[in-house]
């Protein structure tokens, strides 16, 4: 049907009181007197209801009477064929409405109601199709802005768009996309024959053959599809045995004469950093060499100074060990494997009684010849050391050397949860007879090597995700480093081969091989020293590949408190390796509901990612499979970390067979870390967490608010810097809530603020020369929390009798100082309520109570 639409006006208007009158649409009469324009819109109106009409309908024109002739009438009628109309049109004159009362109104009014009724199904449908559409816009657009927001800004959808490829053919990649093809690509790689010849291979850091393998893995990094591949050297100072003059065990008599050697079955273990020279004293056991272990032989009238300990592997690292015996005025210190600690099944084999394991005394990490600056050539060192070398020597010995000096005690029986199971060895308190301690070992100036490669991400190709592993082993090192090596490399692969499919990530990905972790992650701590400025601006997470294989039966993971929730939501996607049709989390979740506190710990000082958090305020996240134990040191049972047992074979072993499944497992989980962490819009971090640690704190601190206001004192300025923190955390949540996805500069923006909160959490009033690891949670000196709260402790003892008061920087025999609780109340608070400053965006946002 030809379109309708009124004449142009003819050259001579019509004259005062002539009219034209048209109908349409079955007889409706329209009537004006020169309201042009109103006219219009209604004919427009009803046009567009008449072609929504289903039915077909005819247009016959007819004459009218008026002062012009030829202009046609105008009616609608149904019939089944449909007539050719007229050509042309004629103009037409309008007039006024006629009177309600009259027959004409009367005729027209219910022309008006019967079209009514015929337009009204056509302007329901077309509303229904409008709100549909709304609706559906809508949905999108909310889907999309919030698919990492939710009551912590982590709720995720595994519907995620994940924008288009770099190919125009591969339209929109979702996650599920995005995990299909990284599953596929990671199941072409064989993890396991790569652990096997990793762990075949010398690889001592400053060895030739570690120089050797690390110009294989350079050019394995070289012939994948990255964008860069180099390498950083470092000249480090590193601490090995001497050959020529071994460290050796003495028994001595009375007189302080030298006596019969003991044993000690390997002369290249040996713990590195440990001070050299020689030290002699009466023997005591102290159990695994814990503050509150040393205070518990005060108690009971042993006293630890000017002895030689005797304690146990585990519970803590070897360097805290020999801290907390330097505390307490100790002369030296002999680490053991108590069977205790390494229960042994009939199917799984255990450490021999020969074997000692290997571990570094410096309290720290990094070169510690060079504290706070980066060994590179050319650096010019000032003359200090690290404040967390040991100032007494320590030795590795073996269980069977362990099992002859405890026959030799005397005193106390020790208590019942002190016991072990070296057969044949009563466990007394001491003390015994003396011994002598001779350690010899050399510093050495070595070159180390990190190689790193990297895929530029799309739009922010200014911020990285790092993942890195431990490529140097004292031993075989298959658990330590090798199973790590082996799948670095293979997702180094996997990820090239998907951006040679399209992949594209939005942020950089950053794949390093480690040097000289040994002794302490001095290749990852020497980058983070020469680059430290930089990397607290651009470097998003770290994930560490290191111990990741320790069992099969459960997991762990030490993290940041802001990967708490990512880590959840990766848990859920990764099948379990020994529980067929569970996923990772149904099974951490089945024996403990409470599933965070069954997997999460905080990092420990010797975990490789630990610098990253303490030092550079990067979060961090290393993650391991280890076997069900009941001990003291729960988790932590393979019994061949850092000997010469360490072996491919043993590893396999422990896992019943099971190696090549639970490494796949361990890349699927790394991977899809990665893909969150380098493709999400918005970074997948739970900035929220952080206020739920403080509050744990807090409850503790509590204890003594009553202590505190007997002295005038208060814990309120840490109370209202948490409630700032938590509103700043929720402000910043609605924002990122209520905002638009597709806008790019404001998701950057909000980045930003959310990869920067691990930072806001070194405190910025100590020195990183004195203090390097500057974290108030996880850090180490006057300014941690851990130090306030042991320190407020000594209000109700003196520090002699607070546990952990002496490795938190409480010196021996001083009680409560005022004027130092208020100095480190200070130095708390306005961490924390920087942190809470910075997270509430720019200035004028700023909103707290202080």
């Amino acid at each position: 049907m030809p379109e309708l639409r009124p004449p142009a006006r003819a050259d001579k208007g019509p004259s005062q009181g002539s009219h034209k009158r048209f109908i349409i649409g079955g007889g409706i009469s329209l009537q004006d007197s020169g309201g042009g324009t109103s006219m219009e819109r209604l004919w427009g109106l009803l046009q567009g209801a008449k072609r929504l009409s289903p039915r077909p309908s005819q247009t016959i024109y007819k004459h009218v009477e008026g002062t012009q002739q030829g202009c046609p009438e105008e009616e609608e009628e149904e019939e089944e064929e449909v007539a050719k109309p007229p050509g042309h049109f004629c103009p037409m004159e309008l007039r006024g409405p006629e009177p309600l009362g009259s027959p004409a109104g009367r005729q027209n009014l219910g022309l008006w109601t019967a079209a009514g009724r015929r337009a009204a199904p056509y302007l329901v449908l077309t509303a229904l199709l409008i709100f549909t559409g709304a609706f559906l816009l809508g949905y999108v657009a909310f889907r999309g802005s919030c698919q990492a927001c939710g009551n912590d800004v982590m709720v995720v959808s595994e519907d995620v768009n994940y924008g288009p490829g770099p190919n125009s053919h591969q339209g929109t990649l979702y996650w599920s996309d995005l995990q299909a093809l990284f599953l596929r690509h990671l199941g072409e790689g064989s993890l396991e024959n790569a652990i096997r010849q990793t762990s075949l291979r010398d690889r001592v850091a400053g060895s030739a053959g570690m120089a050797a393998l690390a110009r294989d893995i350079h050019a394995a990094l070289s012939r994948q599809k990255l964008d860069h591949v180099w390498t950083d050297t470092h000249y480090v100072g590193l601490q090995y045995p001497d050959r020529a003059h071994p460290n050796t065990l003495h028994w001595v008599d009375a007189a302080g004469r030298l006596g019969e050697q003991l044993p000690l079955e390997d002369p290249d273990v040996y713990c590195p950093y440990s001070a050299t020279g020689n030290a002699t004293g009466e023997l005591v056991y102290a159990h695994y060499g814990r503050p509150e272990d040393l205070q518990h032989l005060r108690t009971r009238g042993v006293e630890p100074a000017g002895r030689l300990l005797l304690v146990r592997l585990g519970v803590i690292s070897f360097a805290q060990k020999v801290a907390s015996a330097q505390d307490f005025g100790a002369g030296g210190v002999l680490i053991y494997p108590d069977p205790a600690d390494f229960p042994q099944g009939p199917h799984k084999p255990g450490l021999s009684g020969n074997r000692a394991v290997y571990g570094h005394v410096h309290l720290g990490t990094g070169d510690p010849y060079t504290p706070g600056f980066p060994s590179f050539n050319q650096t010019q060192f000032p003359p200090v050391q690290s404040s967390g070398l040991p100032s007494i020597p320590a030795q590795p010995i073996s269980a069977d050397v362990a099992s002859l000096l405890l026959r030799k005690l005397a005193g106390a029986e020790a208590p019942q949860e002190w016991q072990g199971q070296l057969s044949g060895s009563p466990y007394r308190l001491g003390p015994g007879p003396g011994l002598h301690l001779g350690v010899n070992n050399r510093r050495a100036s070595t070159p180390i090597s990190n190689i790193f490669g990297c895929i530029e991400g799309r739009s922010e190709p200014d911020h990285y995700v790092v993942i890195g592993a431990q490529r140097d082993a004292w031993g075989p090192g298959a658990a330590k480093s090798a199973v790590g090596t082996a799948i670095l490399l293979e997702l180094v692969r996997t990820f090239s081969s998907m951006v040679s499919n399209g992949f594209q990530p939005r942020r950089s990905l950053l794949f390093i091989s480690w040097d000289g972790g040994d002794f302490g992650s001095v290749g990852s701590t020497e980058w983070l020293e020469g680059y430290l400025s930089l990397l607290h601006l651009k470097a998003v997470v770290y994930v560490s590949l290191d111990n990741a294989v320790l069992g099969d039966d459960k997991f762990h993971a030490k993290t940041s408190p802001l990967l708490i929730s990512l880590i959840e939501n990766i848990l859920k996607q990764v099948e379990s390796p020994n529980h067929s049709g569970q996923t990772l989390y149904e099974q951490v979740a089945f024996s403990n509901h409470s599933w965070d506190a069954e997997v999460i710990q905080p990092l420990p000082m010797d975990s490789s990612a630990y610098s990253f958090t303490a030092f550079a305020g990067v979060p961090a996240i290393e993650f391991s499979f280890v076997e069900h134990s009941l001990s003291p040191q729960d988790g932590q049972v393979y019994p061949f970390l850092h000997t010469k047992d360490d072996t491919y074979e043993n590893l396999h072993k422990v896992l019943r067979g099971r190696l090549p499944a639970v490494a796949q497992a361990v890349a699927q989980f790394a991977g899809q870390l990665l893909i969150r962490l380098s493709h999400d819009h918005l970074l997948p971090l739970d900035f929220g967490r952080y206020g739920d640690v403080v509050l744990r704190h807090i409850g503790s601190l509590n204890e003594f608010s009553g202590d505190l206001k007997a002295r005038g004192l208060t814990l309120q300025w840490v109370y209202s810097a948490r409630g700032d923190y938590i509103r700043a955390a929720e402000k910043l949540r609605k924002e990122i809530y209520s905002s638009e996805e597709s806008d790019e500069r404001l998701t950057r923006m909000y980045n930003v603020r959310i990869m920067r909160v691990e930072y806001y959490f070194l405190s910025q009033y100590v020195s990183p020369a004195d203090s390097p690891f500057r974290h108030i949670f996880l850090g180490r000196g006057d300014h941690t929390l851990g130090a306030l709260l042991n320190h407020v402790r000594l209000l109700r003892s003196s520090s002699s009798e607070t546990p952990g008061a002496a490795t938190s920087g409480v010196a021996p025999g001083l009680g409560f100082q005022e004027s130092r609780f208020r100095r480190q109340l200070a130095l708390l608070t306005w961490t924390l309520q920087g942190a809470a400053n910075a997270l509430s965006g720019d200035v004028w946002n700023i909103d707290n109570n202080f």
